[in-house]
Parts: structure tokens; C-alpha cells; sequence
């Protein structure tokens, strides 16, 4: 169908991303469809662009292969409009490292300029895009464009990726990449019968092997499995998660605790962190995640992506808490049959146990300051990327879509190695994302420098890392206006 702008005029986009990998080997996924992708049409649509050229730029994030799939794949929107509307069309594509890509989209945006028309953003920076008016607001363009209006997997689908203030309907980007957790877990040794015997032998319960096994995993028995496959003297270690304190790295698994033993953050609707945030009960989660420490290799500290990738693919561990977005990296053709990909643990004990994890991936935002021709092509663009091909073609290429339609199919699971522990964990309940706030950078800076301070051992106290965060995040929201409440007297002694 026609797709309709609804008018809007704009510069560039820029498109965040969550991780950085250092060189990881994510770069396959370039060939070209084995089969026509276009349905040629007997004639062309009329089309306000037909015979004319236009020139489209995309920012992304380097090194990171979600956001190189939009790209790779953009040829085939070129052959899909030639053919269907009669207009031509090239990508260019501009990236940053991850921790350089916000400012370099900010930089521009702020000059209204054209030149990034499409941006692949982070979750958490669509406040920050939206509330200067840089991003194009949605809700129109999807009224008038019924391929945008999908039915999504879950609300965690719409509430990570599109809509901003939380709680609100407002629309701001579509999912480009949807993104969970999930565990790596090495196959070939859980599945190994002298290892499940003396497992059962230790812990007197059987070694877990299976996806379903693991779907009733609870972190104590996670425990026992890292406990268990710790073995320096054979170079091998019993997991691998993140504690770097590069961009939300330490963040999004110590969230993932506090969440899943019924902790909180903050409250969005009033601001408030103080007292929400740094209690016992969140002190105690991060005890317990640095007392995992001891499971990991040397030097785990400063383990993010790329440093995980690295112990995995070397066979250093026997599990590792990894974003279901990077399994082209973690699954290489040397181990492709010794990896089972499942949820993560649940934490507490029976039917009161539970697992909240962390959302990653990213939406696609559309420069508000396009002209009216880039802002039809962007909008061209969206439309072909819901089309049912282009998702199944994105997901067979290694990419996660989000639309129920695709992830419902029946033959979904079995697409990636990682597509039924990544849908499981997208199930509403499951996996949250953290703020869309407009001063996250600046709220996450605060909570990385004292969950690392503490994890590191430069902080002694897991509570008075927390008392820290509370305080100078209370104080940010306040100063922001969205706190009506001032920092406690109490923060004025609060230090790392």
C-alpha cells in the first residue's frame, strides 16, 4: 500500500545502540535473498516520487550486526520502491561506537540537519530525542499507514521501543531489533553423562539440560551449576555476566536481580529513587551478584560484550548471561553444536519465584527535520520493513523482529539458535526496560560509577553505593522537574 507521511517535515536520524562490540565476529549476513524478494506488480503505483532520485543516510551503531542488518538489507527497498512506485533511492550509512553515538546524533539533530534522515536509537534515549522535538512523533503516521499497525508480541515490545513519557500513548520509534537476556549454556558439558553424574553425586539433583529444565532454574541451583564447573586449574569457569562499567553494562544484569527478587528503581510517576532504590533488600541483590565473582574468570570486572564473547567462544566458561542479539557472535561454526540457549534463572524459591531481566534492542526514530521527500522514503521504508517478508528475511539473516506474526509462526523457534530463549523472556512479564527519561545519560553515568565502585571493592558497602546513586539521581530528576521532591538532609553526607 501507499504509504503516507502525514506531512511532516525534518532533518537526520540517528541511530543509538546498546552495546559496543570490540571487534567481535558479527560481520556475516551479507548475501543476497536466494529467492525474488519483490512481487513484481503488473503496473507501478502512482507515487509523488516517481522519477526522481533521492539520497537517504542512516546512523548506526558500529561494529554491532542488528544495526548493520537495516542497512544491508536497504538495497532491497531500493529494487522494492523502483518496482512498486517508480522512484530511486541509495543509503548511506554513518556510524559511531556506541559511547560516541548519542552526541554525534545530538550534535547534528540540534542543527535541525538532514543529515541523518533514519536513526537506529537506543530504548532509553527516546526522551531525549523526543522532548527538543528531533524525532518525528508517530501516532499519525501510524493511523494513516495500516502496515505499521501490527500486532505486537507483548506490551514490553511497545513500552521498550515506542512509546515516551512511560504510561503515555505517545509514539516515538518502532522496533528495528527487539532484544532480550538469555544463558549460554555450554551443551556439551551439561549434557555430558559423567558430568550429570557427578553433579548428581555433589548436589544430589540432576545437572539441568534441557530448555525446559531451565525454564524452572532458580538462582540457587545456578549456584550450584557455576560452583560446580569452576575449575581454574583446567582453565574453565562456572559463568561469565557483565560488571564493566562501560555504558549500562554492570547496570542491566544487577537490574535484572533487583527486579527478579522484587526490588525496584524508582517511581516514574512521581521521580522519586530515594528510598526506592537504596534498600536493604537491593543492597543484599548486589551482595549476592559480586559474590558471583568467584565463578568467573580473571578479570571479570571489566567483562561487557565483547570480553564475554571472548571467554565463550574460547570455551573458558560453561555459561554466560548474554543479550539474545549477539548469538551470530556467540554461535560460531566451531561450537554451533555444543550451545543450548534458555531463559535466564528465576530467583526466589517455588511459585513465589520469578525473573524480570532487562530489555536491549533498539527502534528505529525518523529525523523530525526531513524534507518532504526523505520523510516520504522514511516512511516507505517503515512500511516495507513490517512487511511479513522483510521480517522473516530479517530473522533468517539473525535479527530479532517483534511483531506476533513472525515470532508466532511455527517454524520461529528454530530460525536461531536463541529465538525461543529470546521470545520466552519477551513474554509480557518477563524482561522491563529501565528509563526513557531525557536525563538517563546522566542518571545511568551515577548508577554505573556506584554499582562498579562497589563491585571493584572501592566502596565497601553495597548500601552506601546505593544511598550515592539515590541521592545524585533524586537530585537530577529534581533539578529536571519531574521530582517533587528535593534529595533527603541525609544526602549530604552520602559519598562513594
Amino acid at each position: 500500500m501507499t504509504a503516507d507521511s502525514g506531512g511532516k517535515t525534518g532533518t537526520r536520524f540517528v541511530v543509538p545502540r546498546r552495546t559496543i562490540l570490540k571487534g567481535a565476529a558479527v560481520a556475516g549476513l551479507t548475501g543476497a535473498f536466494s529467492a525474488p524478494f519483490i512481487n513484481r506488480l503488473k503496473a507501478q503505483e502512482s507515487h509523488p516520487l516517481a522519477g526522481q532520485k533521492i539520497d537517504m543516510n542512516i546512523l548506526g551503531i558500529a561494529g554491532w550486526l542488528p544495526s548493520s542488518l537495516g542497512v544491508k538489507m536497504s538495497p532491497m527497498f531500493a529494487d522494492y520502491v523502483k518496482e512498486k512506485y517508480g522512484y530511486d533511492v541509495t543509503f548511506g550509512f554513518a556510524e559511531a561506537p556506541f559511547a560516541d553515538l548519542f552526541q554525534k546524533a545530538a550534535t547534528s539533530l540540534a542543527t535541525k540537519s538532514q543529515e541523518y534522515n533514519i536513526i537506529i536509537s537506543d530504548s532509553q534515549w527516546l526522551g531525549a530525542l523526543a522532548k527538543p522535538g528531533w524525532i518525528l512523533k508517530l501516532n499519525d503516521i501510524i493511523a494513516k499507514n495500516k502496515n505499521l499497525q501490527l500486532d505486537w508480541y507483548s506490551d514490553t515490545v511497545v513500552n521498550t521501543y515506542m512509546k515516551y513519557p512511560d504510561g503515555s500513548e505517545d509514539i516515538w520509534g518502532l522496533p528495528q531489533e527487539g532484544d532480550t537476556k538469555a544463558l549460554y549454556v555450554r551443551k556439551d558439558l551439561v549434557e555430558d553423562p559423567n558430568e550429570q553424574a557427578a553433579f548428581q553425586a555433589k548436589y544430589g539433583m540432576k545437572l539441568p539440560s534441557t530448555f525446559e529444565e531451565y525454564e524452572e532454574l532458580d538462582a540457587e541451583t545456578y549456584e550450584k551449576i557455576m560452583e560446580f564447573f569452576t575449575r581454574p586449574d583446567q582453565g574453565l569457569w562456572g559463568a561469565a555476566w557483565q560488571y564493566s562499567r562501560v555504558y549500562d553494562f554492570c547496570t542491566c544484569p544487577l537490574l535484572s536481580i533487583m527486579w527478579s527478587r522484587g526490588g525496584d528503581i524508582w517511581d516514574p510517576k512521581t521521580g522519586q529513587v530515594e528510598g526506592i532504590l537504596n534498600t536493604d533488600a537491593n543492597a543484599q541483590a548486589m551482595e549476592l551478584y559480586k559474590s558471583w565473582l568467584k565463578y568467573m574468570p580473571p578479570g571479570a570486572t571489566n567483562f561487557g560484550i565483547a570480553e564475554e564473547i571472548d571467554v565463550w567462544t574460547q570455551g573458558k566458561v560453561a555459561t554466560c548471561l548474554q543479550w539474545a542479539a549477539v548469538g551470530l557472535a556467540m554461535i560460531t561454526p566451531e561450537n554451533k553444536d555444543k550451545v543450548l540457549v534458555v531463559p535466564p534463572p528465576k530467583f526466589g524459591k517455588g511459585a513465589e519465584a520469578k525473573r524480570v531481566y532487562c530489555m536491549g534492542g533498539q527502534p528505529w526514530v525518523i529525523n523530525a527535520f526531513n524534507d518532504d521527500a526523505k520523510m516520504r522514503v522514511a516512511i516507505d521504508f517503515m512500511n516495507w520493513w513490517y512487511l511479513p517478508e522483510t521480517t522473516l528475511e530479517f530473522a533468517k539473516r539473525g535479527g530479532n523482529p517483534t511483531d506476533k506474526a513472525t515470532l508466532s509462526s511455527p517454524d520461529f523457534d528454530t530460525i536461531n539458535p536463541w529465538n525461543r530463549a529470546y521470545k520466552f523472556m519477551l513474554e509480557t512479564g518477563r524482561s522491563r526496560d529501565f528509563w526513557h527519561h531525557p536525563r538517563y545519560s546522566e542518571m545511568l553515568a551515577v548508577q554505573q560509577e556506584g554499582f562498579t565502585s562497589y563491585m571493584t571493592g572501592t566502596t565497601a558497602s553495597a548500601k552506601q553505593a546505593l544511598d550515592y546513586i539515590a541521592c545524585q539521581q533524586q537530585q537530577i530528576l529534581y533539578d529536571d522537574g519531574t521530582a517533587a521532591t528535593a534529595p533527603s538532609d541525609a544526602c549530604s553526607s552520602t559519598s562513594l
